[in-house]
């Protein structure tokens, strides 16, 4: 499963930055194409900073800073022992969550590193928002995931606890 994980992954990261290549080529001349009037368009922006062009110029704080939590994200998807600690590991939903991320941080630590800024191209029009690109909604998608797992699990947990103390009483 691991070497199926890493494919997955690179998969991701080539079409992250496969987009990424073809907006540069294709939309850096003409800036801007309305895809659907009113509600996306591609925008090509070059973006040195995080979300919403946050902490402009700190782009080797984050090639650090995804660096390890990439490293972080394959510790949790390679390490067995660290699955036998924290079961939930071996959860599908949170391996998915966590190749996602992974793809997503990598994909824009490279435009970091060899680009200097990354490149961001998806801009809805229907709401003030941040332009984007493929990595962003991996990670946006897998960070979306873990946030549903661990609901999910906390409310499974309260009802759980919630019969235990009924089955107790009943006994008394």
């Amino acid at each position: 499963m691991s070497i199926l994980y890493i494919v997955i992954i690179i998969l991701l990261v080539a079409a992250d930055q496969g987009t990424k290549y073809f907006m540069s080529v294709w939309l850096k001349p003409q800036e801007s194409v309305e895809i659907i009037r009113g509600f996306v368009r591609f925008r090509y922006v070059e973006n040195e900073g995080a979300a919403f062009s946050m902490l402009n110029n700190a782009r080797w704080f984050f090639v650090i800073v995804t660096a390890v939590c990439v490293i972080g994200c394959f510790v949790a998807l390679f390490n067995k022992r660290l699955k036998i600690i924290y079961p939930a590991l071996n959860s599908p939903f949170l391996k998915t969550a966590i190749i996602l991320i992974s793809a997503g941080g990598i994909g824009n630590m490279i435009d970091r590193i060899y680009r200097g800024t990354v490149i961001d191209f998806i801009e809805p029009t229907f709401v003030n928002f941040a332009v984007f690109n493929v990595a962003d909604i991996f990670v946006t998608c897998g960070a979306a995931i873990i946030i549903i797992y661990l609901i999910v699990d906390i409310i499974f947990d309260f009802g759980q606890k919630r019969r235990e103390i009924r089955n107790y009483k009943r006994r008394r």
